[in-house]
């Protein structure tokens, strides 16, 4: 066996867009919409609110993803946002991660008018689509914010975050310090 200085599957020429993407970060959040059998989800980090008289959320979304299919057959969906106690769970949909019989059996969702909702996700909100366009590789959405609930996100473990491939506490209770190097690897976004 040798041991490697360096990463030993290291890119040798890395991307730098994709590198610099890595380190913008942001808050982890579950997008779900449909009902029953045609329900889908997907795990969203590239969000953006942009408040004003009538406030959007905006998203990149994967547009080869189920939930984006859904998204734009069904029109609505349900954004909520995720915990530290939800990173297994943000794999799943993510596809990163097993989840025999899907993802939706890994937690308890209630249907709302605009799709499946994380109970044990305090803040989420129901969107309605009103645009999108091709941005890059993604598929740009904009959302109306139809309803919005702001729960308490800074319980135990905080507030869910993914920067440079991993899991990072935002927003922790007092003593639970940021996360930083006790974060999760993760697959999905890595630089």
């Amino acid at each position: 066996m040798t041991i490697h200085d360096s990463h030993p599957f290291a890119d040798p020429d890395p991307d730098p867009v994709r590198r610099l993407r890595g380190r913008l970060g942001g808050a982890v959040s579950l997008w779900a919409a449909g009902e029953g059998a045609l329900r889908d989800g997907l795990t969203v980090t590239s969000q953006m609110l942009a408040h004003g008289e009538e406030p959007s959320l905006l998203a990149l979304l994967d547009p080869d993803a189920d939930l984006t299919d859904t998204l734009l057959d069904t029109g609505r969906a349900v954004v909520s946002l995720l915990a530290w106690e939800h990173r297994y769970l943000a794999d799943a949909f993510a596809g990163t991660a097993p989840a025999p019989g899907g993802p939706f059996r890994l937690a308890d969702f209630e249907q709302t008018e605009w799709g499946p909702r994380l109970l044990s996700a305090p803040t989420w909100a129901g969107v309605e689509l009103v645009g999108r366009r091709e941005v890059g590789w993604s598929l740009e959405v904009t959302c109306r914010l139809a309803h919005v609930e702001v729960g308490d996100d800074d319980g135990p473990g905080g507030a869910l975050g993914h920067r440079r491939g991993r899991y990072l506490r935002l927003g922790a209770g007092p003593g639970q310090g940021s996360g930083q190097g006790s974060a999760q690897g993760s697959a999905q976004g890595s630089e």
